[in-house]
């Protein structure tokens, strides 16, 4: 149930990690919904989704916030009544939100063979040589979440994975890296924190 993880990224960004063994009823009954939030909900046909929306609720409620204390611009992107940054993520049993002084993007993915499968279409597959079948997959998960958490960041229509984002190298064993966005003549360089969480793999991407 309740909290699961805090980890502290750097001074002024931590991310909180609900696991969700907790049934849609129980956690309606436990948070306030605004209006708009409520009419979202009903929208949802997956339960999965449902409960991952809750959940992040449940989260901002741990942390002192509201469901009123949550709104979200034209593009989608959400935002705190304090003006702090906050980025959302949720997978299967988990939910996440990362709060900040400073803008970041984050993304919470499950290991799931299918990350592999697509890896040559989002990524440069030399980064997978000479890994074991384990490890191919944790780092093709570890690049996906990279791209994710850079594009919440960015949110521009055009912006492709494989064709705007780059990550350099890096080893699953250096927690960190860093990457690029290169798109509509500019360059945007990115500091790429990451996690193993449970089966999944969490990445916290922030501005450099």
């Amino acid at each position: 149930m309740p909290l699961h993880k805090i980890i502290h990224i750097t001074e002024t960004t931590t991310a909180y990690f609900w696991h969700i063994t907790e049934d849609v009823t129980s956690l309606f009954r436990a948070v306030s919904l605004k209006d708009t939030s409520l009419f979202r909900l009903e929208g949802m046909k997956s339960e999965e989704h449902q409960r991952g929306f809750l959940a992040v609720r449940m989260l901002l409620q741990h942390l002192g916030y509201t469901d009123y204390d949550l709104t979200y611009d034209e593009a989608g992107k959400p935002h705190l009544s304090d003006e702090k940054n906050i980025s959302i993520s949720h997978s299967h049993e988990f939910s996440c939100i990362c709060i900040s002084d400073e803008l970041m993007g984050i993304d919470l993915e499950k290991l799931k063979e299918k990350t592999l499968k697509i890896a040559p279409r989002f990524m440069n597959i030399k980064h997978l040589a000479n890994l074991s079948k384990e490890q191919q997959l944790q780092k093709a998960t570890v690049v996906w979440g990279i791209k994710e958490a850079i594009f919440k960041i960015k949110n521009e229509k055009g912006i492709s994975f494989p064709n705007h984002i780059f990550e350099d190298e890096f080893d699953l064993s250096d927690a960190t890296c860093a990457a690029e966005l290169k798109f509509n003549k500019q360059i945007e360089k990115f500091n790429i924190h990451f996690y193993s969480v449970e089966d999944y793999i969490f990445v916290c991407a922030i501005p450099n």
